[in-house]
């Protein structure tokens, strides 16, 4: 069998290993049951292949080296190799060889090989091929056009679209290479390659092609790769191979049947599910896909040559992982997982964002040759990677073990979005193998093995690892831990509220659905909550716009910030006021905490923002603060999530004016006024004059020792703010 890399110019008379023994190649000849060439074809989606396999090509001339995959084909007794496949890539490789031998002015001697390369689809494409041999272009003018100009080129040729297809990839060609020298000698050196396999070889008859190829039908990718497997199993273990490939044919087939696409084939989902099962071998071997093909056959030669380390095992995975859906007892992969999963929360089931269905899931939407198709993210890999784990170990895991260990699972991977990642330039390295790991230790044995380093998020590990044993002394309280866990903000992290303080779920519940604005004040009101984000400028609160939950669950979920535990203990402290919270309760804790600082004159912070909805927009709840400790009232309100912009704006003075007055250029930093402008600093209202910045008028406030307002600076500003407008 024959795995030796060709080029277009050596391939002629070199010698192809055969069932039948060494042939010799003497001509490549495009068989009669070929279609036309068609990648000069000018419409919009062939352009883009045209384009894109010339780039490829122009790539590997400048910078890499590049096989083109496989072609397959007959060789005869005198030689002839008749490509069945292939015919498109060759035909190229013939135009490009042709213009760079013209453009260079190559000997005729060193490609004359060129004459050995025909058509006999038709007798004008076969001359045509002949004369483009022996014409030599001025290079003056279009290629195509000088060629359509000389006397041995019959108009009638026009209309013949292999030809025509011909003449569009040569003016394409000389458009892409006009500009590179020495293509001939790189062409010589075998910067472009390709395989060429005997189907003979592949136990396959030349009927198969035929009648595939007879009704201009091609073979599909899906037929050459599982021709291409059955090779190579068969090198390694014929019976094996026969077995492989009999399962596919009908038990992994039928079984992949429910997934079928409207083109009635399961090809391409098997091809998914194949590129999936290759990721997981890889990083069971410490690497990452990161950057590498994902061209089934490159995958096929990586995982599955005879000469690749630890194939046994990889020929052993790719078994398992999919007779492991075949072996449900009946049920289909979709009502298997139904029983475990759903999208809402359902005591005894986990609750999964997205597709049920995580395994159809894979099959329509894992990879493409061009990389992971982030439709189907890495946080599903881990997960379906846990459900395989389960289905290849359920003979020694219970049910009711495995749904307790899945969750948290997808507890640890909804916590830990900047863990999962299999990047090499991340920090901490590739972690996707040492978080399969942890999966298996979790699925197999019910143990969170803090032995394995850099796998999930630590403080969801740690989290994990308490729930697992609280459950185990508090049976009774499981399903309420769970109920807790699925809440829309928490997603799995329950450490805002804590075990020692599960009693307090219903009413985190209960206060949750509550307006949000009055849960946002209500909260402010029992103390300051916020926290401070590790950049020390931007700070975290919580919105009233039930549309954007990122807010609250960043406020949830232990991070980087500052103050997690001043959240924690003010919620607590909030929960602890009642068992039943309605918006008419919160409303009167609100009143008694406003009516309490006016009446003590103490005007800090946080009564701004309970009192004074201009503090509270329902963005992303983002703050800036330069210096909150010592100068609390000179802040920006945020209308995004990362950035100052010109949509930001000082709440002291946004409050009493928000019209255009309020200068998005300073972002909301200064009222402007004609020729002077207002700002608003810690302890006072100054008005500048717009030139110069010299100080005009100073509106102080007053405020106690601690330098907290004695007096509603807002209320003060307004009437001042009306006489400064009449002067």
């Amino acid at each position: 069998m024959s795995t030796t890399l060709h080029t277009f110019m050596e391939i002629f008379n070199s010698s192809i290993d055969s069932a039948d023994g060494p042939l010799k190649v003497q001509k490549i000849v495009i068989p009669i049951i070929q279609r036309d060439y068609a990648q000069g074809r000018e419409t919009p989606e062939i352009t883009r292949i045209r384009t894109r396999f010339l780039d490829s090509l122009y790539t590997a001339l400048s910078e890499e080296p590049i096989t083109l995959d496989f072609i397959y084909g007959d060789i005869d007794a005198s030689g002839v190799m008749t490509p069945l496949d292939g015919q498109q890539r060759l035909t190229t490789l013939f135009l490009l060889h042709w213009y760079a031998a013209k453009k260079e002015m190559i000997a005729e001697n060193e490609y004359s090989f060129l004459n050995n390369f025909s058509y006999e689809t038709r007798y004008s494409a076969r001359e045509f091929c002949a004369e483009l041999i022996n014409f030599m272009p001025s290079f003056q003018e279009r290629l195509s056009e000088e060629i359509i100009d000389q006397s041995w080129f019959p108009l009638e040729w026009k209309k013949d679209p292999t030809i025509h297809s011909m003449l569009v990839m040569i003016d394409a060609i000389s458009v892409r290479f006009r500009d590179m020298d020495n293509i001939w000698g790189r062409l010589k050196d075998g910067a472009v390659s390709f395989y060429f396999l005997p189907i003979k070889d592949m136990g396959l008859t030349d009927e198969l092609y035929i009648k595939m190829n007879s009704r201009g039908k091609p073979l599909t990718q899906f037929e050459h790769f599982k021709a291409e497997l059955e090779r190579k199993l068969k090198e390694i273990d014929p019976i094996r191979a026969k077995s492989i490939i009999n399962k596919i044919d009908i038990r992994w087939t039928d079984m992949l049947w429910l997934y079928r696409g409207n083109d009635n084939v399961i090809d391409d989902e098997f091809l998914r599910y194949f590129k999936f099962i290759c990721d997981i071998i890889c990083y069971h071997e410490n690497g990452s896909p990161q950057g590498r093909s994902y061209d089934e056959f490159f995958l096929l030669n990586k995982y599955f040559d005879k000469n690749t380390e630890n194939v046994l095992d990889h020929i052993d995975t790719l078994e398992k992982y999919f007779d492991c859906w075949c072996e449900l007892d009946g049920q289909t992969p979709e009502s298997f997982l139904k029983q475990f999963i759903s999208n809402e929360h359902e005591p005894g089931k986990i609750q999964l964002r997205g597709e049920i269905d995580i395994f159809g899931h894979c099959l329509s939407s894992y990879a493409s040759s061009s990389g992971r198709n982030r439709e189907f993210p890495l946080n599903r890999v881990v997960l379906l990677y846990a459900i395989i784990t389960y289905l290849l170990n359920k003979n020694r895991i219970t049910t009711d073990e495995f749904t307790r260990r899945f969750r948290i699972v997808n507890n640890l991977v909804r916590n830990s979005e900047y863990e999962v990642s299999d990047s090499e330039f991340r920090t901490s390295g590739n972690r996707l193998p040492a978080i399969l790991k942890q999966v298996d230790s979790i699925i197999i044995n019910g143990i969170i093995d803090v032995k394995i380093n850099k796998s999930f998020n630590t403080a969801q590990l740690v989290e994990e690892a308490e729930k697992y044993t609280w459950i185990d002394s508090h049976p009774d309280q499981a399903e309420k831990l769970y109920e807790l866990e699925d809440h829309p903000l928490l997603f799995g992290q329950i450490g805002i509220i804590g075990l020692e303080n599960i009693d307090l779920a219903d009413r985190f519940a209960v206060l949750f659905t509550c307006d949000l604005d009055l849960v946002d004040c209500a909260l402010m009101a029992t103390g300051n909550y916020s926290q401070r984000e590790r950049n020390n400028w931007r700070y975290q609160l919580g919105t009233k716009n039930p549309r954007v939950q990122t807010a609250w669950q960043d406020l949830f979920h232990k991070s980087a910030n500052y103050e997690y535990d001043r959240t924690k203990n003010t919620l607590k402290a909030l929960l602890d006021k009642t068992e039943v919270f309605t918006n008419e309760f919160l409303n009167q804790i609100i009143d008694e905490y406003i009516s309490a600082c006016e009446s003590d004159s103490v005007f800090d912070i946080r009564y701004y923002y309970v009192k004074y909805s201009s503090f509270r927009p329902g963005a992303y709840g983002k703050y800036n603060w330069d210096n909150f400790k010592d100068k609390p009232y000179k802040l920006l309100v945020m209308q995004t999530g990362k950035q100052i912009s010109q949509n930001s704006y000082q709440p002291f003075l946004y409050e009493v004016d928000h019209t255009d007055a309020l200068s998005r250029d300073d972002y909301g930093r200064k009222i402007i006024l004609g020729e002077i402008y207002i700002c608003c600093e810690n302890d006072a209202y100054v008005v500048k004059n717009i030139s110069d910045d010299t100080e005009i008028d100073r509106l102080t406030i007053a405020q106690n020792e601690e330098g907290i307002d004695t007096e509603d600076r807002i209320i003060k500003f307004r009437e001042y703010y009306k006489r400064l407008k009449l002067l």
